[in-house]
């Protein structure tokens, strides 16, 4: 049994698993997030119901933390072919610290999109100036998240770099 591989058998393992850290890490945070400003969502929608729809945005911007690691394990796991090219480990090492960067990243700004939202939501519904407030700490915590996605970005960018093939 001949089969054609050029570079580091072990490699692509750590590459898919840096593929897999991203989404699964960004998913639990979006997840959390969800879970956590949605149960402060629903229980200010009894006392306050016509605030339900202004106070969804914490649960939406959790949501986007889902995508980033999306995007992060689509580029790659598509720069993952050793059969077409060299795939060394400095390439699996890039593309597992890509993933880990941009998951716990994630992973953080969820934890801290669900306590604010679901302080904010409840606090915005007994003084509505607070709102404007809740939304400038939820954009922080979502910055974490971006900032997980650039250096995931740059890290994957570097794969590839080891050797001149």
């Amino acid at each position: 049994m001949s089969t054609v591989f050029s570079g580091d058998e072990t490699a692509p393992f750590f590459g898919f698993l840096g593929a897999a850290a991203a989404l699964v890490f960004s998913c639990m945070g979006a997840a959390y997030g969800t879970a956590k400003s949605g149960v402060g969502v629903a229980s200010m929608g009894v006392m306050r119901p016509e605030l339900v729809m202004k106070s969804i945005v914490p649960v939406v911007m959790a949501g986007v933390l889902g995508i980033y690691g999306l995007i992060i394990a689509v580029i790659i796991s598509t720069g993952i072919n050793p059969k077409a090219k060299s795939y060394y480990l400095f390439d699996g090492y890039a593309h597992l610290s890509s993933g880990l960067s941009c998951g716990l990243a994630g992973l953080s700004a969820g934890m801290a999109i669900g306590i604010v939202g679901d302080a904010g939501v409840r606090a915005n519904a007994q003084q509505p100036k607070l709102f404007v407030g809740m939304i400038l700490i939820l954009i922080f915590a979502e910055a974490l998240a971006l900032y997980g996605l650039i250096v995931g970005i740059i890290l994957s960018s570097r794969a590839g770099q080891s050797r001149a093939d």
